[in-house]
């Protein structure tokens, strides 16, 4: 760690860290420092018997510190291996890049498992479970899709992510009421009405909705939809 920290800084880049629960420090934009270099780690003793293994592997080290903001908040400070080579500034920058994106990567998994309890199909074929796999996934991409969207870009049309029925239906079930609201929502709006179907209302405090929220709450707006389909 001495090694990679002596290392001269190649340049700087902005990332958002998400928030920890556990420390109580919330979701901030950073800008880390960035130092790499390429290290050799050497055989274990152990394993010298094992003549096909190489004597050393070459592994590129990436050192991410995030710059000071608040004494009260303990900076971020990452060390990223990998064998890939990371030619000049740009090659850091990419592997770094990489490992920002981990959070959305690992909230991918955890609908894919959870939400589409992906685990659990019981299917004898590896086609058909190959073919299954790929259809719940762009399930959790959409999952994923309209919770981002409404991070990113809450003012954009409801009509986007959603039909005229798929907001009011749960902004009517969450809110127990027959009348919707007449003013059309932005996608934030509407995100916020399907997450109130997969828990309680979120406090201003909290920040906007998560998967889990989301994938709840798409199970409950089919099942109001189909009732409607029924009943009419």
């Amino acid at each position: 760690m001495d090694a990679i920290r002596a290392k001269p800084r190649v340049g700087r880049v902005k990332t958002a860290v998400p928030r920890d629960s556990r420390a109580g420090a919330k979701e901030r934009e950073a800008v880390l420092r960035i130092r790499h270099g390429r290290f050799e780690t050497k055989r274990p003793s152990i394993l010298n018997k094992i003549k096909r293994l190489k004597g050393a592997q070459g592994a590129t080290v990436i050192y991410a510190q995030e710059e000071p903001q608040d004494e009260s908040m303990e900076p971020a400070e990452w060390f990223l291996m990998t064998n890939e080579k990371a030619d000049g500034v740009e090659g850091a920058y990419e592997k770094a890049a990489w490992y920002m994106r981990r959070r959305k990567a690992g909230q991918f998994h955890y609908a894919l498992k959870y939400g589409c309890a992906v685990e659990k199909l019981q299917e004898r074929s590896m086609d058909k479970t190959t073919v299954l796999v790929l259809m719940y996934s762009v399930i959790a991409t959409f999952i994923m899709n309209i919770t981002y969207m409404a991070r990113i870009n809450p003012r954009l049309p409801r009509s986007v992510c959603f039909e005229e029925d798929e907001w009011k239906a749960p902004y009517c079930a969450a809110s127990k009421t027959r009348k919707p609201p007449e003013k059309p929502c932005a996608t934030a709006e509407a995100v916020a009405y399907l997450s109130w179907l997969g828990g309680p209302r979120r406090a201003p405090g909290d920040g906007p909705p998560g998967v889990k929220a989301i994938w709840i709450g798409l199970e409950k707006l089919n099942t109001l939809l189909a009732c409607k389909e029924w009943l009419a």
